[in-house]
């Protein structure tokens, strides 16, 4: 069988910031020759803001509904499959949580808290870690999503110590077999 004729409509990547959503997304992209959605550069594109700005100037909230408006309408898109990579905190809303799961097959890209701490600690465009202490973020941000994240994945992949190429290909392999046994 032909990979396009398994796989579901979409591939969504969740989890959060430095879990490796962009660059699976990427390698993702490639193999299938799927369209790639990185949600975050639609909302900045849409905008005409980066994050940082939005956050900012408008407040989470805000940043929040404009992920939630970007949600509904890739769910009007028919016809063509996407692999979506979405921001961190996207999980936070219910109605987000069921979106995702009706838009595809999705994936929680999980990473340890030293892991995303060492991925994110250089980088000055994640809002929410521009703290005194980053690493507290980090930890209570990730307690409080877990739940979120198992709740809406249909699989949940530990990204550390693998390459983006590995983690595509278990992602692959698993969504084949979910949708194979689904039916």
């Amino acid at each position: 069988m032909d990979e396009l004729e398994v796989l579901p409509k979409n591939i969504v990547l969740i989890g959060f910031m430095g879990s490796g959503k962009s660059t699976v997304g990427r390698e993702l992209h490639q193999r299938l020759g799927y369209s790639l959605t990185d949600m975050d550069r639609l909302i900045e594109e849409t905008v005409g803001k980066k994050i940082t700005e939005i956050f900012k100037e408008e407040g989470e909230k805000v940043f929040r509904d404009f992920e939630t408006l970007q949600l509904v309408e890739i769910a009007k898109q028919t016809g063509k499959r996407h692999i979506i990579s979405t921001g961190g905190g996207i999980v936070i809303r219910p109605e987000n949580r069921s979106l995702l799961r009706k838009l595809g097959y999705v994936v929680w890209l999980h990473a340890p808290e030293d892991v995303i701490f060492e991925r994110t600690s250089k980088n000055k465009e994640r809002p929410l870690l521009n703290h005194q202490d980053a690493r507290e973020r980090i930890t209570s941000l990730l307690a409080e999503r877990k739940p979120w994240y198992r709740e809406t994945a249909h699989l949940k992949v530990d990204t550390a110590g693998l390459d983006s190429s590995e983690i595509a290909a278990g992602i692959l392999e698993s969504a084949r077999y979910y949708f194979t046994n689904a039916v």
